[in-house]
């Protein structure tokens, strides 16, 4: 038996909203308040939501067409075509995902560890590593379960991440000084620190097309995946515009420094200490639901891949009785608690796997989408963007610049993983007769790893 369609509009916003609003925000806020250099710092929020509207267009059109396991991978087979440059292009995408997913889990759960010092010291490094090894243990444990509980579960973990939110937010309204708005108009040609801002600004924002990872287990998903990814869409940079505004009416963007504790700082000018700490706890609790949702999306794009036999067959094995890929997520669990207990930090590495899947995700997939319809003009999509190509182009071409304006060694290092990585297709390839080496295969490693 396979995947069950089994999660509604409602269960896939939520999945998207606590993906998207992880530690993200909470950690990059005074990044950006600093980097904007001015009280404009909500711009970079807001042409963040442009460029996530614009890009999930793409996925919405592909979502609804092609509702699979696996997301992107589905998506790139089935634009460059499953034999040729499609199984070039997906392999890829998985190389980069195996790699990507468990650095993303554990840079959150560091993250996360960061966060719990304000309320407990931690003194050694290896204490730290340790409660970041704990953390993933635990959000391993709890999708270790079947996908409506699951379902059920992001419900109640989206309702406390908004409410953590609304709080912050309050505590502006109740407490801030708002005077630093007149000072907006004369300040937005001051725009030398866009692209840094943004760095983190659409770090916070990714995640709407985490329902797409799940498209074989959505209900209508030629309705559920487009409404859902718009509508968290709509519902965090509504969030995230007034909690910006909200902090900086209590801290002045002259006071932002890079990964402050701005949150707690704000809510402890308003209400003292002891709301500051019960604010911590929240954000603690946000950021265990972002795992949560972003290791439940991920491990399903190895399984998808395994099942189609492009990947290591044992990735496609599902728990006998609870019927989910428990194979990949204890991989991507398991290389996570590895990459925690090795690294200290993770700013650059993550910085350097975006810049990868900029190219062969973001980008990758908006082209493919311009040529599939091009190639194919009579083919009818369950949902079209409007306007079209435009929000595809607008989405490519803000990629690009994001691309462009990365730090050196991040570009540096995200191409040299994609190299490896086509370095590593050709080897496979010649082995097993695929593009383009075929009908000269020599043996199959993939069928051969069961």
């Amino acid at each position: 038996m396979g995947l069950q369609r089994r999660l509604t509009v409602a269960h896939a916003t939520a999945l998207n909203v606590i993906d998207m609003v992880g530690i993200g925000p909470f950690i990059v806020m005074s990044s950006v308040m600093a980097a904007m250099g001015g009280p404009h710092a909500v711009l970079a929020w807001i042409i963040g939501a442009l460029l996530a509207y614009a890009d999930a267009m793409v996925w919405a059109e592909l979502g609804a067409a092609f509702p699979e396991a696996g997301g992107s991978y589905a998506f790139l087979r089935a634009l460059y075509g499953p034999e040729r440059w499609g199984r070039v292009m997906a392999f890829l995408f998985i190389w980069q995902t195996v790699f990507q997913s468990s650095f993303v889990v554990a840079s959150g759960a560091i993250g996360f560890t960061n966060y719990v010092q304000y309320l407990v010291p931690l003194s050694g490094g290896w204490e730290r590593k340790a409660v970041a090894a704990a953390v993933i243990v635990l959000i391993v444990a709890a999708l270790y379960r079947r996908i409506e509980t699951i379902g059920r579960i992001s419900l109640g973990l989206g309702v406390v991440v908004i409410g953590t939110l609304v709080w912050v937010i309050v505590a502006g309204v109740v407490g801030g000084d708002w005077s630093f708005l007149g000072d907006i108009p004369s300040s937005i040609g001051l725009l030398g620190g866009l692209g840094e801002a943004m760095q983190s600004s659409v770090y916070a924002i990714l995640g709407y097309y985490n329902v797409c990872h799940l498209g074989a287990e959505v209900v209508e998903p030629e309705k559920t995946i487009p409404r859902s990814m718009f509508a968290s869409i709509a519902i965090v940079t509504t969030l995230y515009v007034a909690m910006q505004l909200s902090v900086e009416s209590l801290v002045g963007w002259r006071e932002a420094r890079p990964d402050q504790f701005i949150v707690s700082m704000a809510i402890e000018r308003v209400w003292g200490q002891s709301a500051a700490v019960i604010a911590t706890v929240l954000v603690l609790i946000v950021a265990l639901s972002s795992l949560y949702s972003v290791v439940l999306g991920y491990s399903r794009i190895p399984y998808a891949a395994a099942r189609d036999g492009n990947f290591f067959r044992f990735f496609a094995r599902l728990h006998p009785t609870k019927n989910f890929p428990h194979v990949a997520l204890l991989a991507i669990g398991g290389m996570s608690v590895v990459l925690v207990l090795v690294f200290d930090g993770l700013r650059m590495v993550v910085a350097s796997i975006l810049t990868l899947r900029i190219l062969v995700q973001f980008v990758g997939q908006a082209v493919g989408l311009l040529l599939y319809h091009r190639r194919n003009r009579q083919a009818r999509f369950p949902f079209r963007m409007a306007f079209y190509p435009l929000p595809a182009i607008v989405a490519i071409g803000l990629w690009v610049w994001l691309f462009a304006v990365r730090p050196p060694a991040a570009i540096a290092t995200g191409l040299g993983v994609l190299a490896v990585g086509v370095g590593v297709y050709f080897l496979v390839a010649r082995l097993n007769g695929w593009f383009p080496f075929d009908g000269r295969a020599e043996r199959s490693p993939m069928s051969d790893l069961r």
